[in-house]
Parts: C-alpha cells; structure tokens; sequence
C-alpha cells in the first residue's frame, strides 16, 4: 500500500471532481425520480387499498418493479450515448431544507456506480417478485407482503440514488424498516419476532454510526451533501486526520451494521426466519450490500483518514473468514447460505478498503454475488417447497433426481461462488485475492493470505452445502414427495443461473465493468502488482479451491451422512453456536446495558423522584402542622402575637 500513496491525492480529487461536476440531469435522465417513484406507490396502494386489492395487488406491485427496471434500462442505454465524463448527471428535484446559511436540495445522482445498482436492484428484485407469486400463492396475506417488497426496493433505489448523506440516510432508514417488517412477516411465530427484533436492535446500532458521522460532516464541513463534503474532503491535509478518521470510523459502523460485517454480524443468521424470497432480495442481493456502496461512495474521506481505511480491511478479513468458518457447521440450508453472504460480503469491503486497487473489484463481485447468491438462495426455497418446509439438509439429499432444474440452477450458483472459471466468481472474487496481495510490508500477507484461505474454506462448505442437499444417498422422511417446482418459480431461477454463468465472463471483456466505473473509482495505479506472481497465485487458488471440494466429497457424498449431527469438535461447536457471537454481545452489550438501565432507574426512582416527593412531602407536613395553629380561639391567636413581638423586639436588641 505504501507504494501507492503518490496515487491517493490525484485518485481522491479525481472522484470529488467527478461528483462536483455532474451535469444537470437531460433527456430521460430527469425522470429518474419514478425508479423510486414507481414502487413506492405500489406499497402505498396495496398498504392503504386493504382486501380490495388481495387479487390484483401482488401483480401490480410485480408489474411497477419490472416498471421500475425498465426505466433504469432506457436511462443506462442513453448513459452509454454519452461521453464518459459526462456521464454522471444530477437531478434536483426540490428544495428540502433552508436553515440560514444551509441549503440543501433533495435530488438524485445519476452516474455508473449508482447505475449498476439500479439495474442490480430492479432486475434481480423483479425476478424475486415474480418468484414469489408462485411461493406465497397461499399465503392470506401475500398482498402486505409484496407491499413491503415494493417498500423495500424504493427505499434501496432511494438510498443509491441520493446526492447527499442526509437523503442517503433516509432510504437506509427505510431499507431498515422494511427490512424489519419482512424478516418478522410472520411474527405469529415468537421466534420470528425475535429474529426482527434483533435484526432491528443491531442495525440501530450501526445507524447510530452514520448519525454521527453526519453530525461530524455539518460540524466540519457545514454541508452534507456528496460534492461538498467529498470535494472538501479530498482537499484536506493530514493535520485533518483524526477528524477524518472518527467520520470514517462512523461510516463504517453504519455499514458494518446494515451488511452484517464483524461485530454487528449477528442478525443475520436469525433473519433466516423471514420468507425465502426475503432472504434471496433482502440478505442476499441487495441490503446486506448497503455497506459496500457507502464506503466505496464515501472513498476521498477513507482516503483523508488512512487509519480508518486500515481498519475498514481489517474488518473485511476477520468477517470473511469468520462467515465461512460458520458456514461449515450449518444444517439449516439457509443459514449456511446466510454465512455465506456474510463471507462474501467481508470479501468486498476487504476490496473497499484496498483503496484504487480494489474498489471496482468490490463492486463488480458484489454485482456477480447478487446474481448467484440470490439464485442458491431461490433455489433453496424450491427445495423447501418440495420438501414441506424442511430446511435441515442432514434429512435431504439426492434430490437431483427429483429436482432437476433447481438442482441445475443451484449448481451453476456454487460452481460461481467456488470461482471455477469461466464462470461469475472467478472474475469478480478472484481479482479480489489478486488485489489483496498488493502492497509493501506485512498487509499483502495477511489481507492476502486470508482472502486465499477463505477460498478454500468457501469451496469446503458450499460444496458441503450442495452435496447434502442434492447427492449422496436419500435421507428423506416418508411423508416427504421431493417434486420440482412450477415454472413460475424456475423461470426465474434459470435467469439468474445463466447470469451466475455467463455475466462475469461478458463484464470482464476487455475490463468493460472497470472501464465503466473508472470515472467514479478511479483508475488502477500503474505498477501496482501482487507481491506474488499471478499465475502462481491462480494456481494456489485453484488447489485450494480444488482441496475444498474433495474434502467435501468424501464425507458428504462417498460417505454416508448421519441423520442426525454427531458431537463434533470444539471449534464444530463453536462454529454451530455463530463462535459464540450472542454470548459475546450478551456478555458485553446486553448485560451491561441491563445493569446500567436498572441502575439509572434506581437512580431516578429513588434520587430525582426520591427528592422531588420528600420535598412535596415536607411541604405538605410542614403546613399541615402550621394549619393546626389556626384553631380559632381567641387566646391563641394573641399568644401568637405576643411571641411576634417578643422576636421583633429579641432581633432589636441583638441588632443594636
């Protein structure tokens, strides 16, 4: 990394350039407002349409998000009309708050990287919509349910389209609303409840990060909107660094909470209890990537503050590392999916945090990531629709026979998410393990080592994953008919399937995808090269990869696979039980807050009411005893008098 601080100042400028310079939205580009538009005003309709809309409502709201896709389509197409710097373009649609000197306007910023997550958003979420109406056909209440799909995916259009970190904030608040009402959707299930519930709590832990980091941008900058705050940003001088550093580390928390990176990663596990088409837009797709798009938007004030930079990698690796090692202990097919997301996703903020070398790396695997993460995890709600509702892998297997197209699909999503070539993966995760290996001193050997190890481990619990579910001997329960699903499920599941075959392959010809997000990430710096030889790394990655898929086959497909799970080791047991991360947050967190909430309320009930009532009951004595002395005899009322003048005349004479 060393040797690419001469880069730094001329990338961080560049970018704050580009944001400063957008041009004023033409063309379709000013209609930008109906990607949000659109399905907002489908939730609004099935939300406040009642049962009146129980028969046509999931159709339409269907019907706005493929709306909404097709509008972000004719946008990109008259994207690509353009020239490259001119690209990026800036809709203002009003203005939103006028507070003295500060002025902000509510509007979107058009350009590539915002673009690639409205096509990402609108086309992976519309396939999702699709699937499920045929996956909650029987559901009674399936039109709150696709309300809050509608809900969602404007809030997440609304929070990668916004020109500033305040109208950011408010579509990730919205993410997290809807986020919480489709987790808990059937919250007559207490356990649900509680998965929504802490899914909630964590991200409102993260959202306390992004708060105080827009606190700090208004403090420092007096501006939160993007040209502002990142243009000044990227002029700032290291005697700025310790600020820089608490608004990145605050940035950070907020996307460590909303993409369940370490330490706020334990949600996500339990969101599982949510629909599978939830898991498959929300914690798969879209959400959970929430994180990666802050900081590689954010990128001019990670690179004013180095240290926070440092740490954003840190975090990357230690979350890759320890969503697979979860990974390999999971029975539950989506929970072992859901450790998955959480690897991938450290992968790509490790690449946010490499600086120029890896941000278009992050976001080009997070775009192949959402197309074969949400294919498994679609696919895997066909397994549940043919497996009454089972999710326990150790009571499936050789369900390809049975399951042809989603055993097809699945497979196609893990030999992605392995990074066998030709397929997605290996161009998106593999150039990230090349970038990780970049730099001087220790880094490129630990962030590098780790990203090769959490290669090898992925292979080992996907393919775990993938031979449990679909080959070796049947584990089935008699009353289990394993059947296929009905094409308005497998439809869209073959879509994405052929997008986790063949999208990376046609986005790294020529280094198109890099080439298009070059105007916002920056170019890559001239020698910047791995510190080992990339066709041996290649090679390395392979082997692994390779070792982890044998392993994989020996024990969960030659061998038998026990009903039910034995023992284990100790880190088996660990990994089972998350590596403990509840006992860690309950040991840390919840208890202490217990302890201190009920000492603040002794301190209130006892100190602050405690003084307040024995004033009140002073008062009140004190007068109810003076009130005896007025008991209407005559006798004492000049007894009274008498001690009056005996004190007046005793402070006389003291006085004199």
């Amino acid at each position: 990394m060393g040797s690419l601080a001469h880069t730094v100042g001329t990338y961080a400028a560049g970018l704050a350039a580009h944001e400063g310079e957008a041009h004023a939205a033409t063309g379709f580009t000013a209609y930008a407002w109906l990607l949000v538009a659109l399905p907002l005003a489908g939730a609004t309709m099935l939300l406040l349409g009642g049962r009146r809309t129980d028969k046509f409502g999931p159709v339409v709201a269907t019907a706005l998000s493929w709306a909404a896709f097709v509008v972000g389509a004719i946008i990109f197409v008259e994207m690509l009309g353009r020239g490259a710097d001119s690209r990026a373009q800036n809709v203002t649609l009003y203005e939103w708050v006028t507070a003295g000197t500060f002025k902000l306007s509510a509007g979107m910023l058009v350009d590539q990287l915002s673009m690639v997550f409205v096509l990402l958003v609108t086309f992976v979420g519309s396939l999702i919509h699709v699937y499920s109406l045929g996956y909650m056909e029987h559901d009674p209440d399936k039109r709150r349910f696709f309300a809050y799909l509608n809900l969602f995916v404007g809030a997440m259009l609304l929070l990668v389209l916004a020109n500033s970190y305040l109208l950011l904030y408010v579509g990730w608040e919205g993410v997290g609303l809807a986020s919480y009402l489709l987790i808990g959707f059937w919250n007559w299930n207490p356990a649900y409840a509680t998965a929504a519930n802490k899914a909630f709590v964590v991200n409102r832990v993260g959202d306390f990060g992004l708060t105080v980091a827009l606190m700090l941008m208004f403090f420092h900058f007096g501006a939160v909107d993007f040209q502002t705050v990142l243009g000044k940003s990227a002029a700032l001088t290291g005697a700025n660094q310790g600020f820089m550093t608490a608004m990145g580390l605050m940035l950070l928390l907020g996307a460590c909470g909303k993409s369940a990176q370490f330490p706020l990663q334990s949600w996500l596990g339990d969101a599982m209890a949510g629909p599978t088409p939830v898991s498959a837009l929300i914690h798969a797709a879209t959400m959970v990537t929430a994180g990666v798009y802050l900081i590689v938007r954010s990128a001019p004030i990670f690179e004013a503050a180095p240290t926070a930079q440092l740490v954003v990698v840190i975090v990357g690796a230690i979350t890759l590392l320890f969503g697979a090692i979860v990974g390999c202990a999971k029975d539950d097919i989506k929970k072992a999916l859901a450790a998955s997301t959480m690897s991938q996703i450290g992968y790509m903020m490790l690449a946010a945090g490499l600086g120029p070398v890896g941000y278009a790396f992050a976001i080009f695997h997070l775009l192949t990531h959402g197309f074969f993460k949400a294919g498994m995890f679609l696919g895997a709600g066909s397994v549940m629709h043919g497996m009454n509702d089972k999710v326990d892998m150790r009571r499936f297997g050789g369900l390809s026979g049975a399951m042809k197209i989603t055993w097809a699909t699945f497979g196609l999503g893990w030999l992605a998410i392995l990074g066998v070539p030709p397929f997605s993966g290996y161009w998106s995760k593999d150039k990230i393990i090349e970038a990780a290996f970049i730099g001087e001193g220790w880094r490129p050997w630990v962030f590098g080592g780790a990203a090769l190890i959490g290669a090898g481990i992925t292979a080992f619990y996907m393919s775990r994953l993938f031979f449990m579910t679909f080959h070796g001997k049947k584990r089935w329960d008699a009353d289990d008919h394993p059947h296929e699903s009905p094409r308005i499920m497998t439809v869209p599941m073959i879509v994405l399937a052929v997008g986790s075959a063949f999208l990376g392959l046609i986005l790294s010809w020529n280094d198109m995808f890099v080439s298009w997000l070059e105007p916002v990430t920056g170019a890559e710096p001239e020698g910047a090269h791995p510190v080992v030889p990339v066709p041996l790394l290649l090679t390395l990655t392979l082997l692994l990869v390779a070792g982890g898929v044998f392993l994989a086959w020996m024990r969960y497909w030659r061998d038998d696979v026990p009903v039910t799970a034995p023992a284990g080791s100790l880190v088996t047991q660990a990994a089972r039980k998350d590596l403990y991360q509840d006992q860690v947050n309950e040991a840390l967190l919840m208890r202490p807050g217990i302890h201190l909430t009920r000492s603040l309320v002794f301190a209130d009930s006892k100190g602050v009411d405690g003084a307040v009532g024995g004033l009140a009951a002073l008062v009140g004595g004190t007068s109810s005893r003076l009130r005896k002395l007025q008991n209407g005899f005559a006798r004492s009322y000049a007894l009274t008098m008498l001690a009056g003048v005996v004190a007046i005349l005793g402070a006389l004479w003291v006085i004199s």
